[in-house]
This record gives structure tokens, C-alpha cells and sequence, in this order.
């Protein structure tokens, strides 16, 4: 890669940003097309913020992901923000369009990409949805007018109940929000078709752990999982062992990226040198956030 003066930069900001993979996998990107671009990670603390979105205007970085703790504060210094950023309060991709700059949330976009490419039929599909944070909420976004049913579990009850009448309210479709206990999950994937753990549950240094008890885990089930330290975690080790469909959180995590880098570039993102790289990366440091 060779830097000049023409050179267009691009970043992702958050706090803490080091052991991002995003500036690995939007780079293999930029090179695969032999653009003239660069992508930084950029540690950027709450109070920090605001001059830094003015630096990105006056300095004219040309685009940034999103990462916590900035998704919903970074949404008062940007010009617009699409409906469904709006929607979620959040914001992931950020496109500085001369000086304008357009807020955007890629991450349920990711959810969707993945499960498409490993063969789900959504329209026909019941998804449990573990988690209502911020990932948890994305995904619900973009899977509540595409699956037959979605049941929405979260510890925080209220918080689960709140994010399915909003998208009840918005689809008027099959929607569910309910306790994330373990008597509720084994209810709701009796009959269920997808599985997905929204949640941090199973994230090195804890990757002895899992959100559910192998017992409740079916061959017909497909279940992904957005983590992605490890690659495998324990539920998608559980999953496997019994014939299971996976789809492991570099899945999702490659989609997004790959909705941001065709915000930016305006071509069609390299999937496979993204994921190659983003692998690599996680297999030769051992970490990742």
C-alpha cells in the first residue's frame, strides 16, 4: 500500500479500538480494488467526540464506522440519518458526502446477508432471537418483515417487550418479546427454525460459556452467533456436534463491513478477501473485539 497526498481516509472510531478487525478487513478491500484509500482505527474518548466529528468535516476523512460507546451520541453531529438508524437510535457507518454527513446502520444488514447466504429460507422461518442490546435490536430491525414468526428474549424483560411493540407497531407482524430465561427458550425453540445468540455470552476470555444448555439445541435448528472470539464459540460447538446448521459471527461481522465499504466505494465488496483476512487476523493475534 503506498500513501500520498491523494490519498482518502477512512476510519472507525470507539473506545476501546485496538483489537478492532475492521481496519484489516476494509484495507484487504481497498487493496483488492487498488484504491487510493486507507482505513484507521481512531480512539476517540465520549468528551473527545464532538471536535472529532468537526475534525472529520474540516480535515475530510471520507467515511468512519461506528463502534461503542459513539453509536447513539455520535447521531447529534451528523447532518441526516437514514430511517432505520433513526428507528434504533444508532448509527454504524457514517459517508462524508462534500462536508454532509449521512449517518447508517449496517449490522442488522449483516444478520440478514448471512443467513441468506447459508441457505435460510427467512420467509418461511421462526428466529429466536436472543438479546435486545444494541446488535440484538439491529437484527430485529431487519428480520421483522422478512420471517414468519420472531420471538425477541432479553434478561430485561421491559427492554424485550418495548423493542417488539415498536416493531409490531411499525410490520404488524408475528412478533413476540419475552424473558431471556432458560424455561422461555426451551418453549420457543420447540418449533423453531433459526437461532441466534445476540448476546456476548460465549466472548473470549469467557469461551467456556454458552446463552443455552446443549440439551435444548435440535439437528434441525440453524444457529448463528454474533460473537466471533473464537470463531467457534461453545453454543455453535454444541450446535455443530449434533448436525446443526452454524454460522459463526465473522459471518455477520463481514456483511456489515462489506454494506459500509459499498457506501463509500460504490462497488460491489470482495466477501471472500474480506473474510480470508478478518480469519487470518483473529488466527495469528488470538483476539479481537
Amino acid at each position: 500500500m503506498t500513501v500520498s497526498g491523494k490519498t482518502k481516509i477512512y476510519g472507525v472510531i470507539g473506545d476501546p479500538i485496538e483489537h478492532s478487525l475492521s481496519p484489516t478487513i476494509q484495507n484487504s478491500a481497498f487493496q483488492y480494488f487498488n484504491l487510493d484509500f486507507i482505513f484507521l482505527a481512531f480512539n476517540v474518548k465520549n468528551e473527545e467526540l464532538k471536535n472529532f466529528i468537526k475534525c472529520t468535516r474540516s480535515f475530510g476523512i471520507q467515511g468512519l464506522n461506528v463502534t461503542m460507546p459513539h453509536k447513539e451520541n455520535v447521531i447529534r453531529y451528523l447532518d441526516e440519518i437514514d430511517d432505520n438508524a433513526r428507528f434504533l437510535n444508532s448509527v454504524n457507518t457514517i459517508v462524508n458526502n462534500k462536508g454532509r454527513l449521512f449517518g447508517y446502520t449496517t449490522d442488522g444488514i449483516g444478520a440478514v446477508c448471512a443467513l441468506k447466504e447459508n441457505n435460510v429460507d427467512l420467509a418461511s422461518s421462526k428466529v429466536v432471537l436472543l438479546g435486545a442490546g444494541g446488535a440484538g435490536r439491529a437484527i430485529a430491525l431487519s428480520l421483522a418483515d422478512k420471517v414468519a414468526n420472531l420471538v425477541i428474549l432479553n434478561r430485561d424483560l421491559e427492554k424485550a417487550k418495548r423493542l417488539y411493540i415498536k416493531l409490531k407497531q411499525k410490520f404488524n407482524r408475528n412478533i413476540f418479546g419475552g424473558s431471556l430465561s432458560e424455561d422461555s427458550i426451551k418453549k420457543h425453540l420447540e418449533n423453531s427454525d433459526v437461532l441466534i445468540n445476540a448476546t456476548n455470552v460465549g466472548m473470549k476470555p469467557n469461551q467456556t460459556e454458552s446463552i443455552i444448555d446443549s440439551s435444548m439445541l435440535s439437528s434441525n435448528l440453524t444457529v448463528m452467533d454474533i460473537v466471533y472470539n473464537p470463531i467457534e464459540t461453545k453454543l455453535l460447538v454444541d450446535a455443530k456436534r449434533i448436525g446443526a446448521n452454524i454460522i459463526n459471527g465473522i459471518e455477520m461481522l463481514i456483511y456489515q463491513g462489506a454494506a459500509s465499504f459499498e457506501l463509500w466505494s460504490g462497488k460491489k465488496a470482495p466477501i471472500d478477501v474480506m473474510k480470508k483476512a478478518a480469519i487470518k487476523k483473529i488466527l495469528t493475534t488470538g483476539e479481537a473485539n
